[in-house]
């Protein structure tokens, strides 16, 4: 059974993944970030504003996402983040080193997934 804290701990090891794949096919505001984690997630992970935007600012300050405001008319102000090159490269390693540590895992507990 998983404790909350080791459920806290996997959320904040797989963060940076999760939101550079969501920004990689297009740019998306930190609202709808955080609402499709928790759709694709079947509600199983949640990003809460006090947690996701200071690591889409850290994203920005290490270069990996820029963000852009945008003001729509009858709508407020939205920053917008979008993957920069070195992202790119970022998330191509990120994905690397899970699919290594997801195999790692299966060898060792037979979990096998259809």
């Amino acid at each position: 059974m998983a404790t909350p804290s080791s459920d806290r701990e996997l959320k904040k090891g797989s963060a940076e993944l999760l939101i550079l794949s969501l920004v990689e096919s297009r740019a998306r505001h930190g609202y709808e970030i955080s609402k499709l984690i928790e759709t694709r997630s079947e509600g199983r992970l949640r990003f809460h504003v006090a947690s996701l935007y200071p690591l889409l600012y850290r994203l920005e300050a290490r270069g990996w996402v820029q963000g852009r405001w945008v003001e729509k008319a009858g709508q407020r102000r939205r920053r917008y983040y979008r993957l920069t090159p070195q992202g790119r490269k970022v998330l191509a390693a990120q994905r690397y080193g899970w699919r290594q540590f997801a195999e790692a895992v299966r060898r060792i507990t037979g979990i096998e997934y259809a």
